[in-house]
């Protein structure tokens, strides 16, 4: 036996591994294929289980704390408990093990409160009755005991259990209608086809006898892809292969509609199906914000070890006197004695880390998380931000990149849908020189046959007339449009229509360009009914049905950009139709009046209207065998099955006859320019990508004001490169920007400027493709340098005739320049989902494309309209609100923690602890925690009006402005300044002064307490100072946890605690505020320690002052100016009496 074979059964069954063989073959109903048939090696699949959650009963707890403890933060903390377990350190180790004890427990709470939900959703799936057939019979069964093979009954309107190769239905012509809203929240019904050999299979008596089997590809996600072939044996003959496409495939999750029944295979189950396959999460990306608290993270942790060090080294430094060392109150053991210097040493340091180590704070991490989710609601929440429309609102996919929307600097975005409604309507048309424009209605009736034609130019010879009926036919024939008939018509087979039947046909596609061009024709005089048994059926100009036999379809791609069908007339003739862009329909056109409909076309496309060019040819039935022929190899090839369609449509679509071309118009929508116009004036960059022609997207561009009247434009395209070189273009357009680089600033090159420096760029697909391209001179050096500086001094950049992967490398390519920019991507469809995934954020728009880009993007908005608010508004206060969380914890650790590092100066570097272990462990936790997450929910620093109507306010927060280290710097000097002023204070204090009226001494716990209490009160008025927006939540929050502070500490130290061993705060904090000076010192400690920050701010407002704070300014003086006139009128009113 062959040992090849016995290590791949080995590795097969054994192992588990599935990739080794790159298809599977299914048995349909478990049926081996007859002998002599091609013999298979079985495979085993997944049941139908469907397994989301994350967790289960057993593995929850370790896997938890696994992932938990993978977190830097948590894992410090873990170590710090340990180290406070094992050696004799001055705090107990409750004072971290209980905040990282609540951290954890909160989460895991969280995240198994979050499983056992999708615990109960798989259940609930897993356990849904499914009919099969069983030895020709209907067995019910739990979805979960499906198996690949199993012949599966589906209902209207039920879901389908699993993946199912469509094998027959209800309707006789073998289709079917599904949803798929919950695996891409396209609600419009797609028409699905069964397999022709097996679609009059419509009992289950005749399904049990077919015998067959599937030879599809592995389990992949692409929802929209399926590459497969089946073998239908019957008896004593050859066995028929057909093709299997995505077409023939039913997805698990989409839902059967206005069909009675059908009946398919399993063929993937489970986990393997494309919907769980699609459960995958995106990559995760980082905001700017959370790599500064990183940074600043380290800082600290380089400040604690500092800290630790100057400690031990002085401990050692200052017991280098034997009677310090060793004083005859506390001698030392033998043993005490004998341990190594080094060992004592590093344990002292590790004392040391863990008495500083809350100078990290853990609740910091925790209180962001909860800040990101529950701020990421008030999108969500937003009124002026729903469709009545479409009945959508916004949709967060993601919360993690909040604060990401306040620091957007350049936007890359569609046209198509994006920036134009997607909502087409049929213009004109141009056939051989002639332009046919519609007339829809005259005097509120709709103009009957030829009277529905404005001929433009001269009236069409003969031939002509024949060219014109063939042009119309194609835009009958070649689309994918489906029609919605209405029940109550019947359409009958006469020869002969009435023309209310065309008034009864909705149109129904995925492209809403098709739409418009069969209705467009439909007004025209040519009416497409409806596609039954293979036959097309149209309506001419007399009212007579034309039956066409659809042949084959050669599907529209985004790299042809064209479509065909071949057709079969009632005569016989054969023809093929190709209709799609210009760019790939005149390269194949041999014969007709290229010119004239080229120059129309052109003409169409600067007035920013879509073109088609439509073409012909006829085939004669020896062409179309070979043709045949051509597409079946292509078609049942299980590897490379799309290059090798492609080479054969390539060798099809050639020798054309140009018959003309049609003009759709795509209106801009609502407030777009107004959009447009705000971003630009934040200082935010945008570009348009776009797959259409220059001058089409261009004319979009200016009426969207992303070019001005003043804009000079300076195209890179594949015209230009013809005439020069790439090099040349290159430096000539280099030169003319930089001339204003030196005199302008980037402002005024921005786009804002009524200069005649205002500059726009355009590039097509093909001059991006070479300069993506290293230089072949082998220099390191390459164009892509020299292209960014030229966007860097255009105020917008056009981007025309992309493909999907090429948007996607233009955001890469300004993403990691040496800028490194924040980048934000929208689009509606899913040619725009590469670049939404590649850009720091990714906004989807609900449109007429499908959900797509909805699905993978980061956020989705129902217009690009309500792009405005998001970043201006939502952005902006994200940003804002998380800035100020991270600083002021910062901040008020450091006024936490430098106090202790103070006094271990004047305890002779004991290790002993300043504060009572209860106030160190519930100082991040309680006394300051609520107020700052408060204020990173509702903190607005002026109005949401204010910042839609000035845009430049979003400049105030560009780069990461207040997170930038100089800010930074700041903060942590401000909280050392205040540390000084809180233990100094308290100790010059207590130095002379018995500070009760009966002479008693404050004791060292005393002294911690004040110091710790005007600590918690000044952090808490530093914030209450910096809060610009008040409401009774406010209030409610930051007084109540001063209160909460106070009644606290009196109820730790007033009464005796049953569970403690020892109380060493009992009655220290009333005696504290039994005595005078500790109240004075209370009040002017606060005072000297706010002081300087609010003169700061003073000043830097009389002097500095930023774009927001002059607004802030000029908002105050109004409201202070409204109530005087208010008081005035009313008492003019009161003397007029």
């Amino acid at each position: 036996m062959d040992c090849s074979l016995v290590r791949t059964l080995v590795r097969r069954y054994c192992a588990g591994e599935e990739n080794w063989v790159d298809s599977r073959t299914i048995y349909v109903g478990h049926k081996e294929p007859p002998p002599g048939a091609e013999a298979y090696i079985p495979q085993r699949y997944p049941d139908n289980r469907i397994v989301s959650s994350k967790y289960t009963f057993w593995n929850f707890i370790p896997k938890n704390l696994f992932e938990q403890f993978r977190r830097i933060a948590n894992f410090y903390f873990l170590i710090i408990f340990l180290v406070q377990l094992i050696i004799d350190t001055p705090t107990s180790p409750v004072t971290s093990g209980l905040p990282l004890f609540f951290v954890i427990t909160v989460t895991a709470i969280k995240q198994g409160y979050e499983d056992w939900l999708r615990h109960k959703a798989d259940n609930a799936m897993n356990q849904c009755p499914v009919l099969f057939i069983q030895h020709g019979k209907l067995v019910r069964k739990q979805s979960r005991k499906l198996q690949v093979g199993d012949v599966v009954m589906v209902k209207e309107d039920e879901t389908f259990p699993c993946d199912l190769v469509f094998l027959s239905s209800s309707r006789a012509d073998g289709t079917c209608h599904v949803t798929t809203a919950s695996l891409d929240g396209e609600s419009s019904h797609k028409t699905h086809f069964a397999v022709p050999d097996t679609k009059g299979f419509h009992t289950e008596e005749d399904i049990d006898r077919l015998h067959a089997t599937i030879e599809c590809e592995q389990p992949q996600p692409d929802l929209y892809k399926f590459v497969g072939r089946i073998n239908v044996y019957n008896e004593q003959q050859e066995p028929v292969v057909r093709p299997l496409g995505s077409e023939n495939l039913l997805l698990r999750g989409a839902t059967l509609k206005n069909t009675e029944k059908i009946f398919g295979v399993a063929i993937y189950t489970g986990m393997e199906t494309k919907m769980a396959l699609n459960y995958q999460s995106k990559s995760q990306k980082r905001s700017a914000v959370e790599k500064s608290m990183n940074a600043f993270l380290i800082v600290y942790l380089c400040i604690l070890v500092s800290k630790a060090l100057v400690n031990t080294v002085l401990k050692y430094v200052w017991q280098s006197e034997p009677f310090r060392d060793e004083p005859w109150y506390n001698q030392k053991t033998e043993a005490e004695r004998q341990r190594s210097l080094f060992l004592r040493a590093f344990t002292d340091f590790l004392a040391f880390m863990v008495l500083f180590n809350y100078i990290i704070p853990v609740s910091m991490y925790v209180t962001v998380e909860m800040q990101k989710f529950l701020g990421s609601y008030f999108i969500t929440w937003d009124e002026d931000m729903f469709d009545e429309e479409t009945g959508e609102g916004p949709l967060v996919n993601t919360s993690d990149l909040n604060e990401e929307l306040g620091q957007v600097e350049y936007i890359f975005t569609d046209k198509t849908g994006t920036l134009t409604e997607n909502n087409m309507a049929f213009r004109e048309c141009c056939i051989e020189g002639q332009v046919y424009v519609p007339h829809v209605v005259c005097n509120g009736q709709v103009l009957p046959d030829s009277a529905g034609i404005d001929m433009i130019d001269s009236s069409p010879g003969a031939s002509g007339k024949e060219r014109e009926e063939l042009f119309f036919r194609a835009l009958c024939l070649c689309h994918t449009v489906q029609v919605k008939e209405d029940d109550s018509v019947d359409l009958g087979d006469g020869p002969r229509k009435s023309p209310d039947v065309a008034k009864s046909c909705v149109y129904i596609s995925a492209s809403p360009d098709e739409v418009a061009l069969v209705e467009g024709v439909q007004r025209l005089g040519f009416t497409y009914l409806r596609l039954k048994d293979n036959f097309m059926e149209i309506l001419n100009r007399d009212n007579d049905l034309e039956r066409f036999e659809l042949l084959e379809v050669l599907s529209f791609d985004s790299v042809r950009r064209r479509m065909s069908v071949i057709v079969k007339s009632a005569a016989g003739e054969i023809y093929l139709f190709c209709k799609g862009a210009d760019s790939s329909i005149f390269p194949r056109v041999v014969e007709g009046k290229v010119d004239q409909i080229r120059s129309r076309v052109e003409r169409n496309a600067v007035e920013g209207l879509r073109t088609l060019c439509v073409a012909y040819k006829r085939l004669l039935p020896e062409e179309y065998e070979g043709v045949c022929e051509l597409l079946q190899a292509a078609k049942v090839a299980l590897q490379d099955r799309e290059k090798k369609l492609a080479e054969a449509y390539e060798q099809i679509e050639k020798d054309l006859v140009l018959l003309g071309a049609t003009a759709v118009e795509d209106r801009l929508q609502e407030k777009a320019a107004d959009t447009v116009e705000a971003l630009q004036k934040a200082g935010i960059k945008v570009w348009v990508l776009t797959g259409d022609k220059m001058e089409t997207a261009a004319a979009t561009c200016y009426a969207c004001k992303l070019f001005r009247r003043g804009t000079q434009l300076l195209e890179l395209t594949t015209k230009r490169l013809e005439e020069q070189s790439l090099h040349d273009v290159l430096f000539e357009l280099s030169k003319t920007v930089l001339r204003c680089s030196g005199s302008l600033s980037r402002d005024a090159c921005s786009g804002l400027s009524t200069d005649m420096h205002d500059y726009g760029l355009i590039i097509d697909g093909a001059a991006l493709s070479l300069i993506m391209k290293p230089r072949g001179d082998g220099s390191s050096s390459n164009y892509r340098e020299l292209f960014l500086e030229i966007c860097r001094n255009c105020s917008a950049v056009l981007c025309c005739r992309m493909a999907p992967l090429q948007k996607a490398q233009i955001v890469k390519l300004i993403k990691f320049s040496k800028e490194h920019p924040i980048t934000l991507a929208i689009g509606d469809g899913a040619n725009d989902v590469s670049m939404i995934l590649e850009a720091h954020v990714g906004i989807g728009v609900i449109g007429k494309e499908g959900r797509q880009a909805a699905r993978n993007s980061d956020y989705a908005v129902p217009k690009f309209k309500h792009l405005k608010k998001m970043l201006l508004v939502h952005g902006h206060f994200y940003y804002i609100r998380i800035a100020e969380l991270v600083q002021y914890f910062f901040y008020k650790n450091v006024c936490f923690i430098f106090p202790q590092f103070l006094y271990q100066f004047f305890c002779g570097f004991s290790q002993q602890t300043l504060y009572d272990t209860a106030y160190l462990t519930l100082y991040n936790i309680s006394f300051t925690s609520l107020p700052i997450l408060l204020y990173s929910l509702m903190e607005q620093h002026v109005s949401m009006d204010v910042l839609k109507r000035d845009p430049t306010l979003y400049r105030d927060i560009a780069k990461n402005a207040l997170l930038r280290w100089r800010v930074f710097v700041y903060w942590t000097f401000l909280g050392v300044f205040d540390a000084l002023v809180f233990f100094f204070g308290a100790y010059f204090m207590f130095e002379n002064t018995p500070v009760t009226s009966n002479g008693q001494m404050f004791g060292n716990w005393t002294f911690g307490t004040l110091v710790f209490t005007v600590m918690v009160l000044t952090v808490t008025l530093k914030l209450a100072l910096d809060t610009h927006y008040w409401t009774w939540i406010n209030h409610l929050v930051i007084w109540g946890s001063l209160l909460f502070y106070i009644v606290f500490s009196l109820l730790w130290g007033g009464i005796i605690w049953p569970f403690l061993s020892y109380q060493r705060m009992y009655y220290v904090f009333l005696h504290m505020l039994s005595s005078g000076p500790a109240w004075l010192a209370v009040v002017l400690l606060i005072t000297v320690g706010l002081l300087p920050d609010v003169l700061k701010k003073v000043l830097c407002r009389q002097l500095w002052p930023t774009a927001t704070e002059k607004t802030q300014a000029r908002h105050r003086c109004r409201s202070v100016e409204q109530p005087t006139v208010f008081m005035l009128s009313q008492t003019t009113s009161g003397l007029s009496f």
